[in-house]
């Protein structure tokens, strides 16, 4: 079965993704992303694939995962009808491994890295250590966020772990058919994200019907099409509302949104806060 590349967007004011899914259940989805991963799944067991390893999981799952490498969780609700929870940070390559070039402290890390290209478990005494160092990220700034990672990282380095795909595991040939397409549907929205954009456009560049693109699209990124629009803007506004004085007038027009009360409404519901409050928030920690 070929994996489907997912597209990873980086958290705001970050260079890497933290998130935390609150799930009933985890739904096979084989999938591979250019980004390391470290993945905690507790209050959960099914089974997990990664490149050709095949095994049960259960409570305080962590894992490290390479570049590249197919992956998947699998299970069904529990018994209790309680949530399965799923801490994820996922680091680009390039910028972890340019860390590790400039920084000499960071040098403990290369092993660690090296042989997560097969993906790595850690027991369970290092899991607990982690979903601590994972509580903190959930409210944590950009900075701190960096910061713990790196912690979490170090954590990883320190303690033992069990090698899971082999080496003869080819990663190309799971790789998905339909990434150029992808691709070249993702350059578009960000070349043209300020812009009336629709699923019928960006079908046309998939060369797909819109129905087809709506799912081919949602596997792919885990949101729809106005989500990850609006996402990728509200990024763009936060890094204006930081680094300019435009006003917001300015900047949700800048930012692609059509009106004013539409882009305070997106705002709200991705920040938990008005841009407003947004920019007077990082204006007041940067007089502390």
């Amino acid at each position: 079965m070929k994996a489907m590349c997912e597209k990873v967007i980086p958290s705001t004011n970050c260079s890497w993704r933290y998130c935390l899914y609150q799930l009933n259940e985890i739904p096979f989805n084989w999938h591979y992303h250019p980004e390391y991963e470290i993945c905690l799944t507790l209050n959960s067991h099914g089974v997990c694939h990664i490149g050709d390893y095949i095994a049960s999981f259960g409570d305080y799952d962590l894992v490290l995962l390479g570049p590249e490498l197919p992956h998947t969780w699998q299970s069904k609700p529990n018994p209790d009808g309680s949530m399965q929870k799923v801490h994820v940070a996922q680091i680009p390559a390039l910028w972890l491994e340019q860390q590790l070039r400039l920084n000499k402290e960071l040098d403990s890390l290369r092993s660690l890295l090296y042989e997560a290209k097969c993906g790595l478990k850690f027991d369970t005494q290092v899991a607990k250590a982690a979903e601590t160092l994972f509580i903190q990220m959930n409210d944590a700034s950009p900075l701190e966020r960096y910061v713990l990672l790196f912690n979490l990282l170090n954590l990883m380095a320190s303690n033992t772990y069990q090698t899971l795909s082999s080496l003869e595991f080819s990663f190309a040939n799971q790789q998905d058919p339909a990434k150029d397409k992808f691709d070249r549907v993702i350059n578009f929205i960000y070349e043209n994200y300020t812009e009336q954009l629709s699923a019928d456009i960006l079908a046309e560049q998939a060369h797909m019907s819109t129905n087809h693109f709506h799912r081919f699209f949602k596997k792919r990124t885990e949101k729809t099409v106005t989500e990850f629009i609006n996402q990728l803007r509200i990024a763009k506004a936060c890094k204006l509302l930081i680094n300019s004085k435009a006003p917001i007038t300015v900047i949700s027009d800048q930012c692609g949104f059509n009106n004013l009360s539409n882009f305070n409404r997106r705002f709200l519901a991705i920040k938990s806060c008005t841009p407003s409050q947004f920019r007077s928030r990082v204006q007041h920690k940067a007089l502390i």
